[in-house]
């Protein structure tokens, strides 16, 4: 019975070091991911604004450029 307490101790010992080790590598690379995630979003968000803003303006341009042609019925 003592040898087999034993030998669990000397080898659970280390198999759980190596496992929450492990644990936490994972849990570090999930938390950059999602930081990276997060800044691409931001990013996507910024280029979504800007592109609105710029189809805005060549809305505006074309339709300065292009009055409408007012004809008068009789």
């Amino acid at each position: 019975m003592t040898g087999t307490i034993a030998v669990i101790m000397i080898f659970g010992i280390p198999i759980i070091g190596i496992i929450t080790s492990h644990i936490q590598k994972q849990s570090k690379i999930t938390a950059s991911m999602v930081k990276d995630q997060l800044e691409l979003e931001k990013l996507k968000h910024q280029n979504y604004l800007l592109e609105t803003e710029k189809m805005r303006l060549e809305l505006e341009k074309t339709i300065l450029a292009n009055p409408k042609d007012e004809t008068k019925f009789i």
